[in-house]
Formats: structure tokens, C-alpha cells, sequence
């Protein structure tokens, strides 16, 4: 079929007439009227309402802030330090790594000041300078605010930065090592915005978290993730339960806030992992449940009173509770009882097994550790032991922490008796000096004794409760839990003043 000039022009008009509706319907085209283009009206469409942080950060940014702290530092004490180096020297490096070789060449702290002299006040003292940076968070509308000890540890003077680049002197009110925490007080008129803590109770892992700080001095940043996992011993102190969060959490952000989406703290950011020392999304923050309750003694007393109950203690394997005939892997062995503590005071012994608090039960060493160190020393307590195959309670008087610790130090006396083997167990023995034990002369490689890291120099001191002074006496410990039906047997061991307990399986060939 032809086409007539007629037919043409049509479909000229049709094709425009797309383009315009195409045009409006994305908002990019022009159509062209003489020379003067005429453009559609661009179609915006609403953005679907997807949650987000904004609100919360809004709320709460204002109350958190950067901590500055200062001390007096002798000048001679400033080799090594570095802006780069995260305040740590180099003098640890090899003589001819190229960093050490840069500062050597170029100056100590990175600025080729190395020589620049050192102007103290005129009654001899020292301007306070810069040691560390970290954050923290107002926790009450006068003046009281949150951050870690390592941050303020080495300070002597205090500055708090808001949010809004104000600045204020602070003081330190009290710390606590053990947990990690520290509370400063700002006095000035103003009323300060304040965040709450949370019902740490709740959170639940892969809840959302939002973490406000101060990392690399770069204050009011905010990040966010998720709670990865709770109950997290990462080896800091007695008292480790952190919740681990994904939020980039880097240096300088110690001490700040971890916020649920109600604005509420969940947890203080504290340490991180990293091989490289950023961050890797692996941080831990103090639970609110922790820190609300130290927080709280630092606001009243300017420091914590825990209570004492003198033990060593260890955990509860299938081993250990088979030995012992417990049914469950839950409690704290005790290793030893201190003396003159309360705990040998009420008669607890090393072997007894600490399955409850006051009627509450303990699943482990960590949590027998949080629940005596949140009762005031000098309450009695209720101590229920697994002894002898049966559950008893005992009264406890809690004492308080000692200030430092107290041990005995004593040589390892050389036995002069003839070493006698223990075959079934992989040991060779022999009766220490005093009498109490046996001394280990050698373990085979490939026995359980040695995979449970039992060696040559421990001391065995009992079996199953029982004293031995001679290897007749652990083979008749053996025979007896063999009689009764167990599958492993408990030993003390005792090493360098300390005792531990191992379970090893009996030879049933």
C-alpha cells in the first residue's frame, strides 16, 4: 500500500504526541513549538516510607559529647608519641623498621619538634596537654555524665565538647576499673538534654542499634548495625557480659552510647576487634543492666563496693560433672577457698560445686562472679554447694574485695622418693617432700592427662575429694569411681599456688 503525504504527516503527529505523554511521564522531554521548546510538567512520585534513624539521632544527639583529657606529662616522657601511633611509642620497633627510622629523622612526635623546648608556668608546674579523646553521654539534666575509664585513666583535667561546639570543664567523679566505667559532673546553669538507659533484658540479638561518638575526633558521628550477640566474655575483667553490635565503632568512641530506636541506651561502646585496629564490625558495649547499677555507686560514693566471697573457681565440664555425679554442666568449681575469707569461713571447700545465689541459680563462673558483686559486703547470703553426690546451703558473710591480692609464694621441694607410674592414667609420680600430694614427674604426650594440659611440675593433691600421698591412693580413687559407675575422675591440681580441677576419663578396657 502507498503512502500519501497525507498519511504521513498523521503518523508525524502521533509520534509527537508520544513524545510529549512519554516526556511527562518521565519528566525528561521538550517538544518543540517554532523555535521556543516547551517543556511537560515533571511527575514526582512519593517515596515509600522506609524506617530510618533520623528521628532518633535527633533526639539524642544533644546529649551526647567528645571528652577531652589532659594531663601533665614530663617532657621526657613525650618521646615516642605520636599522633599516628594511637599514643604509643615506637621504641618497641626493630632499629631498622622504616617508621622508626622516619620518626629518628624527621622528629619524635611527627612534627620535626623533637628538640623544640618545653615552657613550664612560672611556679615550675606544667600546662596540662592533650592525652587522649573519646566520648561520653549526659545522663541527668545537672551535669552528670557517662564514659569508659581507659578514656579519663591517665587525665588530670577534663573538658567536655556538646554537640552544638560549646565546651565545658568537667571533674571526675569516680571510676571503676573492673567494668570500665567512669562518671564526670559539668557544673554550669545550664540544663543539659539527658538520655535514659534501657531494659537491657529485652534486646534481643539482631535488634538495631545506633551508635552516636567521637571517632578519630570526628564528634557527632552516628552509625548503625545491629546487636550480633550477648553475653560476650572477651577477657577485659571478672565481670565481662558485653552485647556485641556491627555499628562501625573505631577509636574515639569509647565511652559513647549505643541507643535502641526509642532513643534509650542499650550499651557503652568499649573495645572493638580488629586485626588492623578499624573498624571490622565486631565492637562490645557495657549492658545497660552493668552500668546502670555501677553508675549509680560512682554518682553516690565515688567508687563500688562488691561483695566478696574469696574463692578461685572454674567451670563446670561434662567431665567435671560426671565425676562428681552432677546432671547438669552448670555452676562454678571451686579450686581453692582463700584463706581467711568468707568463704572458707562458712566451710566451703575446693571441690564443692556453687549451683545457687539466694535461691537463684548459677550456670557459670561469670555469673556467680556478676551476682556476689552486686550484693552489699557484709549481708549474709545464701550458698547452695553440690557435695558428696547431694545439695547443701551454707550461710555466708560476704565480705568486701581486698585491695590488692595476697598470695604465698613458695619453691616446689624436689621428692627424693622413687617415681612411681600410673600407667592407665599416661603419668609418672612421685611423693612431694611435704608429704602433700604428688608431684608429676612426666606425662605421656598422648595421654588425656597431657591433652587437658596437665604436666610435668603439677601437683596432685586430691582425687575426687579425696588426699593422696601415694600412687596406691590414686589407683583406689580410681577403683572406687569405677565401682560406683563413673566415667571420669576428678583431680586437683595445683600449680604455681594455684589449684584447678581436671576430669579424666577412666580406662574402661
Amino acid at each position: 500500500m502507498s503512502t500519501t503525504p497525507l498519511s504521513r504527516s498523521r503518523k508525524r503527529l502521533m509520534a509527537a504526541a508520544a513524545s510529549v505523554a512519554l516526556a511527562g511521564a518521565i519528566g525528561l522531554g521538550a517538544v518543540t513549538s517554532g523555535t521556543a521548546p516547551v517543556y511537560a510538567e515533571a511527575v514526582r512520585v512519593e517515596a515509600p516510607q522506609a524506617p530510618g534513624f533520623a528521628d532518633v539521632v535527633q533526639q539524642v544527639s544533644p546529649a551526647v559529647v567528645s571528652v577531652q583529657v589532659k594531663a601533665r606529662i614530663d617532657p621526657a616522657s613525650d618521646r615516642g608519641m605520636s599522633p599516628f601511633s594511637d599514643q604509643q611509642g615506637f621504641d618497641n620497633l626493630p632499629d631498622n623498621h622504616p617508621l622508626k627510622r622516619f620518626f629518628r629523622q624527621f622528629g619524635q612526635d611527627g612534627y620535626g619538634d623533637q628538640n623544640r623546648p618545653r615552657f613550664n608556668r612560672r611556679d615550675g608546674s606544667q600546662k596540662p596537654r592533650p592525652v587522649a579523646q573519646g566520648s561520653g553521654f549526659f545522663i541527668s539534666e545537672d551535669g552528670y555524665l557517662v564514659t569508659n575509664n581507659h578514656v579519663v585513666s591517665d587525665g588530670t583535667a577534663y573538658t567536655v565538647v556538646a554537640n552544638d561546639g560549646k565546651e565545658y570543664d568537667a571533674k571526675l567523679i569516680g571510676t571503676d576499673p573492673r567494668t570500665d566505667l567512669a562518671v564526670l559532673k559539668v557544673d554550669a546553669s545550664t540544663k543539659f538534654t539527658y538520655v535514659a538507659f534501657a531494659d537491657d533484658a529485652k534486646v534481643r540479638v539482631g535488634d538495631w542499634v545506633v551508635a552516636v561518638g567521637n571517632p578519630f575526633g570526628l564528634g557527632g558521628t552516628v552509625t548503625a548495625g545491629i546487636v550480633s550477640a550477648r553475653g560476650r566474655d572477651i577477657g577485659a575483667g571478672p565481670y565481662d557480659d558485653f552485647l556485641q553490635i556491627d555499628a562501625a565503632v573505631n577509636r574515639g568512641n569509647s565511652g559513647g552510647p549505643a541507643f535502641n530506636l526509642n532513643g534509650e541506651v542499650v550499651g557503652i561502646n568499649t573495645a572493638i576487634f580488629s586485626p588492623s585496629g578499624g573498624n571490622v564490625g565486631i565492637a562490645f558495649a557495657i549492658p545497660a543492666s552493668t552500668a546502670k547499677q555501677v553508675v549509680q555507686d560512682l554518682m553516690k560514693n565515688g567508687s563500688v563496693q562488691r561483695g566478696w566471697l574469696g574463692v578461685e573457681i572454674q567451670p563446670v565440664t561434662a567431665d567435671v560433672a560426671e565425676s562428681l555425679g552432677l546432671n547438669d554442666e552448670k555452676g562454678a568449681l571451686v579450686a581453692s577457698a582463700q584463706d581467711a575469707g568468707p568463704a572458707k569461713k562458712a566451710g566451703i571447700a575446693a571441690g564443692d560445686i556453687i549451683t545457687g545465689v539466694n535461691g537463684q541459680d548459677v550456670a557459670s563462673p561469670k555469673e556467680l562472679s556478676r551476682l556476689i558483686a552486686g550484693i552489699t559486703p557484709g549481708k549474709s547470703v545464701d550458698i547452695t554447694v553440690w557435695r558428696n553426690g547431694k545439695a547443701e546451703t551454707l550461710k555466708v558473710d560476704l565480705g568486701e574485695i581486698p585491695g590488692g591480692d595476697k598470695k604465698a609464694s613458695a619453691d616446689q621441694p624436689a621428692s627424693p622418693s622413687e617415681p612411681s607410674t600410673l600407667a592407665d592414667l599416661g603419668m609418672t609420680v612421685t611423693r612431694s617432700e611435704d608429704g602433700k600430694g604428688l608431684v608429676i614427674t612426666d606425662v605421656d604426650p598422648s595421654s588425656d592427662a597431657a591433652d587437658r594440659g596437665i604436666q610435668a611440675g603439677d601437683v596432685i593433691t586430691a582425687v575426687n575429694a579425696v588426699e593422696v600421698q601415694s600412687a596406691a591412693d590414686v589407683t583406689k580413687a580410681l577403683d572406687q569411681a569405677e565401682k560406683a559407675g563413673r566415667k571420669a575422675v576428678l583431680f586437683q591440681i595445683s600449680r604455681e599456688d594455684s589449684n584447678r580441677f581436671v576430669a579424666l576419663p577412666l580406662n574402661q578396657g
